[in-house]
């Protein structure tokens, strides 16, 4: 009979929900209105953006790949839906759609890089990341684009549950994240991804179109980030092309904080809505506490050595 220490969870899956809970505690007891139903309602509605970008950064870290370029892409993405339904007169559905389409074609592009070409997808998104920015740029005019059709900010809008204020792109992106885990979990195409990030060799070897598979990680990628962009724009009401500069990082950090190893093949999409929330709670817990933006960037990045750091050593310890 198996013992109780044997059936619990590894501690690389009970990880980000420690570091959940430590970072609740902390900020509970130094601020006054953290532990209210509205402040927690106001954190998902904040990650929910970065939360829908930490899918697709999940995907393609899981082939042991990085993505670079997920922020500039969604703001690229934000701003052609926006243009298209404001200034072209296209319906708000069919501009939506274009949006995520443009994210869609990056995540092609990345794609045809790393599997024809075999670039590296370090300098593949990170060529990708400063296209997206420059054609953002260019097409916005450096200008925000306002007073958008109601169909493109109804996922801004919120229900009450007890009293909170929960917005409906919550939702969508809890939504989107029980699907991924299906996905994932449940089909054979879903665990090429592990595969592939295991060992593109075996994976070749017994018959697994590895470059298709990473293809369609990287396409699917994009699909998630334009979803983002949709996001985005329902939260804030304009589209603009300054966004994306800190959700790259933010992306990055729920994926490694949520358990998910930088060198591919090990991870659980469902931990990185966890260390998305936890990045999300960091950020309001700081803000509650005074602290600066620059300071807390600074945080992040530090949590993202630590994260990275301890993967590290859990890798050499289980060789």
């Amino acid at each position: 009979m198996s013992s109780f220490k044997d059936r619990l969870p590894p501690i690389s899956q009970m990880g980000p929900f420690i570091a959940l809970a430590i970072a609740c505690a902390i900020f509970g007891m130094t601020t006054d209105n953290f532990f209210t139903g509205a402040n927690f309602a106001l954190i998902l509605q904040q990650v929910m953006v970065v939360g829908v970008i930490a899918i697709g950064q999940t995907l393609v870290i899981l082939t042991a790949g990085i993505d670079l370029s997920c922020g500039m892409v969604m703001a690229l993405g934000s701003i052609v839906m926006t243009k298209f339904a404001v200034e072209l007169g296209v319906p708000a559905p069919l501009a939506i759609l274009c949006g995520i389409g443009v994210t869609a074609g990056f995540g092609l592009i990345n794609g045809l890089l790393v599997t024809r070409i075999k670039l590296p997808p370090f300098i593949v998104t990170l060529g990708t990341m400063n296209i997206a920015f420059a054609i953002t740029q260019l097409y916005s005019g450096a200008q925000t684009v306002s007073d958008l059709p109601p169909f493109m900010t109804a996922l801004g809008g919120t229900f009450d549950i007890a009293g909170a204020p929960v917005a409906y792109g919550t939702v969508v992106m809890v939504l989107l994240y029980l699907g991924a885990w299906f996905w994932l979990r449940e089909t054979a195409s879903g665990r090429h991804v592990y595969a592939v990030g295991n060992s593109p060799e075996a994976t070749r070897l017994v018959g697994i179109p590895t470059d298709r598979v990473l293809l369609w990680v990287y396409v699917l990628a994009g699909v998630f980030y334009g979803i983002a962009s949709l996001l985005l724009v329902a939260r804030t009401e304009v589209g603009d092309p300054n966004a994306g500069q800190t959700e790259n990082l933010d992306a990055i950090t729920a994926v490694v904080l949520g358990g998910t190893s930088l060198f591919g093949g090990r991870g659980m999409i469902l931990g990185s809505l966890v260390g998305a929330i936890v990045v999300g709670v960091l950020r309001n817990g700081l803000t509650l506490m005074g602290v600066s933006s620059v300071y807390q960037v600074l945080i992040t990045g530090i949590l993202v050595i630590i994260a990275v750091t301890v993967d590290q050593l859990s890798r050499k310890g289980a060789r």
